[in-house]
């Protein structure tokens, strides 16, 4: 009978895999199990990946100069090319699914049909027209989408490249506007026509993500190789502070600091997590605080002038949005204003904008107790199986979707709605580690895991 097992070193993460597994051969651990069928597969792990990530950031790459001026919506486009490949890809491979992601996918469909069950009381009329094709057409299909990708291993590397290209191109594109002032950060739609409008907290959270792959890559990387990725973790640091984000900015800390650790935890060295940890936390307060001492340091860094902004002047619209949610979450307990009818009851009229930028107060305030906590399963949930299974996967897959879940994680927290796509992909992403992908026939003769 021929055998299915690749040259050793074909795949730098089934090393990885195989050093978790405490030396044994290619099994359940490996991110892409060895296989002679599966360079047949790698045109489509590179489409997916690609297209996912043109999909998944769309709203940044909008701000890049000439994909702006596409005569068809780039999300749309992405969307459309990515289904049948990720349809190709399901067919391609063996899944093995294991009985710990069963509890948040059901608390997701669950909320999802909550939300729906709630707009029949809700007062609003555009926002829930809006909101909730959102939620129950592209919740489920990003969520989908983020396991498939990031259940198989070849698919996922190639994602986080694409991520990593992207990062640096809207940063470079965001640097070059505003030297030359062809972009606008934020505003209304159209205000100036003139100029390029820059969704700020959709570019830093895509330049956020970057940050934290390439700090990855810097993690596995040696010597030149390491110095290199350093150093574009670095430029995509500089870049986070042009386009105003606050959140995007924290975001990057978070993954720079916590997927490298999560990478150095996972190959058995918890003392350098520890190390990479305090470090990065040390680096980036010290570069915040020598920032902030600086006189005019923070001119033309959008990002620091509202992070450094006088405290006097600035309105803090997320603490009045949040004690808004959580008034009229206790008023209209237990099954809330309905979805999308917050905005109505705290007087900002039937405009999406000022949501509460927090998913658990969103969820609390439109959906009631029954909202929150099925909100709580599914995305709560999602971490906890995260967490547990980071511990069977290979390390640097556990790393790139730690990079790629922590800056999302925290915007749900402090920006952003339950409508927003991102969210359910990177859900998918943090589940897609109790899913495992290999090449068809990989797992004859296996006893089978599930």
């Amino acid at each position: 009978m021929p055998s299915h097992r690749a040259p050793a070193g074909d795949d730098p993460l089934r090393g990885e895999a195989r050093r978790a597994a405490g030396g044994r051969g290619p099994g359940i651990l490996s991110a892409e199990p060895p296989a002679e069928g599966s360079r047949g597969v790698a045109p489509l792990a590179a489409g997916a990946g690609l297209l996912a990530a043109t999909l998944h950031f769309a709203g940044a790459l909008k701000s890049v100069p000439g994909l702006a001026a596409l005569p068809v919506d780039l999300t749309l486009l992405a969307a459309l090319l990515l289904l049948p490949v990720l349809g190709l890809l399901l067919l391609a491979r063996d899944w093995e699914v294991r009985p710990a992601l069963a509890g948040p996918l059901l608390a997701a469909a669950l909320l999802l049909l909550w939300l729906v069950l709630t707009g029949g009381w809700s007062a609003s009329r555009a926002v829930l027209a809006e909101k909730l094709p959102q939620l129950v057409l592209l919740g489920p299909a990003m969520l989908l989408a983020g396991v498939l990708v990031g259940a198989d291993g070849p698919t996922l590397r190639r994602f986080s490249a694409a991520v990593i290209l992207i990062g640096l191109a809207v940063g470079a594109a965001t640097a070059w506007g505003l030297l030359t002032g062809q972009v606008v950060l934020g505003g209304v739609v159209g205000a100036d026509p003139a100029k390029l409008r820059v969704q700020y907290q959709l570019a830093g959270l895509a330049i956020a993500c970057a940050a934290g792959l390439a700090a990855v890559r810097a993690a596995e990387g040696q010597w030149l190789g390491r110095l290199g990725w350093v150093l574009v973790t670095l430029a995509l640091a500089l870049a986070v502070l042009l386009p105003g984000g606050r959140a995007a900015l924290f975001g990057l800390l978070l993954a720079v600091a916590g997927a490298p650790a999560m990478l150095l935890w996972r190959r058995g060295r918890p003392e350098a997590a520890l190390a990479w940890l305090t470090l990065a936390a040390a680096l980036g307060l010290a570069g915040l605080g020598m920032l902030r001492s600086m006189p005019g340091a923070d001119l033309g860094l959008r990002t620091l002038e509202r992070l450094f902004g006088d405290p006097a002047t600035a309105t803090p619209a997320r603490l009045i949005l949040w004690g808004e949610a959580l008034r009229w979450g206790g008023l209209a307990a237990p099954f809330g204003l309905g979805t999308g009818a917050f905005t109505l009851a705290a007087g900002s009229g039937d405009a999406r904008a000022l949501h509460p930028h927090n998913h658990a107060l969103e969820a609390l305030v439109e959906g009631g107790l029954p909202g929150l906590l099925l909100w709580g399963a599914a995305f709560g949930g999602g971490v906890a199986v995260a967490l547990r299974e980071a511990r069977r996967v290979a390390p640097g897959r556990a790393a790139r979707i730690a990079a790629l879940t922590l800056p999302i994680a925290l915007t749900a927290m402090v920006s952003t709605d339950l409508g927003n796509r991102m969210v359910w992909f990177g859900l998918g992403l943090l589940l897609s580690l109790a899913v495992e992908a290999r090449p068809r026939g990989a797992a004859e003769g296996r006893r089978p895991h599930v």
